[in-house]
């Protein structure tokens, strides 16, 4: 089958620039990439004709001989073979500079940043876990904790040679932190296994924290607990966590806030529930009751008279506060109307008197289910 033009294949004219060429072929790498198409012989094969294309077209030599000749400038041994598995156009060098624009380093290595060290030298980070009360959720407060993390070597300052000494160029890798290998066509990069990517070697080590730049230690920082913060709340204090390797970026520190199930409110996100009992008197009749709020201040409720089981009142603003708002939740308190229990020889004879003047207009729920109950029966 006759070969396409290569100019064709990346859909370039022939007086395109190297910065076209390479743009060109960046698309149709990306497109068609195996790694982005696995098990796909067509996208595979179109790879290998632009991979191709463009070796020969972004070698200004090569590219000469092609404009003149074609196809017939590479055929007999004339400067390189036509099939993609031992093609010669670029240097593993060029290939990987390529396609790190846009698959990254092959093999995991990481980004590195503009002073040459690996992004991977980031400390890690840490969790802590913190218990604290409804009360402390609801007021907010400042809070001492302690614990274990590497801090940067105060000997070294961190990088890891004793005072006097830096630290030398890895000698596996020439200090770019990573290696390369052919396999096949591809070149494919990786983090040196010596340095960990960091592109330097410790030949001088530091006697206090081991060459490694970081020492462990116990840690103590206050942190501020804001209002309203509920169960199950991360916080993040940026830079608090492990120190990085050798001069890298520290972690973060990730608080995670438990609050304590409380013996008398419960709570729903801003809200607060409680029921309170009363007495079958105070139902009928009506009465006005203290209650507790949040603030550890008190609260007047006018219960009205035939206030049924159940009942629910509202006290706007007395729930919890929004995090970081002005706002507050409602405190929501149900009436629990409770049955007297173990009365005495007067309670019992004027509950008794009380249910023989009872008339139906009383209770209307009773009256209401026996008409219920009598429709059905006589049905």
């Amino acid at each position: 089958m006759a070969k396409r033009d290569y100019y064709d294949v990346l859909g370039v004219k022939k007086n395109a620039s190297p910065e076209e060429l390479k743009s060109a072929y960046r698309k149709l790498a990306v497109k068609y990439h195996p790694d982005k198409n696995p098990g796909n012989k067509t996208a595979e094969d179109k790879f290998k004709e632009a991979s191709e294309a463009y070796g020969v077209l972004s070698d200004k030599s090569k590219k000469e001989n092609y404009d003149n000749f074609g196809h017939a400038a590479f055929e007999n041994g004339g400067g390189g073979r036509g099939g993609f598995s031992g093609f010669s156009g670029f240097s593993g060098a060029d290939f990987s500079d390529i396609f790190e624009d846009f698959f990254g380093d092959i093999g995991g290595g990481g980004r590195r940043s503009s002073r040459g060290r690996s992004s991977n030298s980031r400390g890690s980070d840490l969790r802590y876990d913190l218990t604290i009360t409804l009360e402390e959720a609801y007021l907010g407060k400042k809070q001492n904790i302690q614990f274990s993390t590497s801090e940067k070597c105060n000997t070294c300052k961190g990088n890891g040679s004793k005072p006097g000494f830096s630290p030398d160029r890895c000698s596996y890798c020439g200090g770019s932190g990573k290696i390369r290998s052919n396999q096949g066509f591809f070149t494919v990069q990786q983090t040196c296994p010596q340095c960990a990517g960091v592109g330097e070697e410790i030949t001088n080590p530091c006697t206090d924290c081991n060459g490694q730049g970081n020492k462990q230690a116990s840690k103590k920082i206050s942190v501020t607990i804001p209002k309203g913060v509920d169960d199950g709340t991360r916080i993040r204090l940026a830079g608090k966590g492990e120190a990085g390797v050798r001069g890298g970026a520290s972690g973060d520190l990730y608080l995670f806030i438990n609050v304590k199930s409380h013996d008398l409110f419960k709570r729903s996100d801003v809200n607060l529930f409680f029921e309170f009992p009363i007495s079958i008197a105070d139902a009928a009749l009506g009465t006005t009751i203290e209650i507790p709020t949040i603030d550890g201040k008190k609260a007047k409720i006018k219960i009205p008279d035939g206030t049924q089981d159940g009942k629910q009142f509202r006290l706007k603003g007395k729930g919890m506060p929004f995090m970081r708002r002005t706002e507050f939740g409602d405190l929501y308190v149900q009436v629990k109307t409770e049955v007297p229990v173990s009365l005495n020889k007067e309670q019992k004879e004027l509950l008794e008197r009380f249910r023989k003047i009872e008339n139906e207009k009383s209770n209307p729920s009773i009256k209401k289910f026996f008409q219920k109950a009598k429709s059905f029966w006589n049905s």
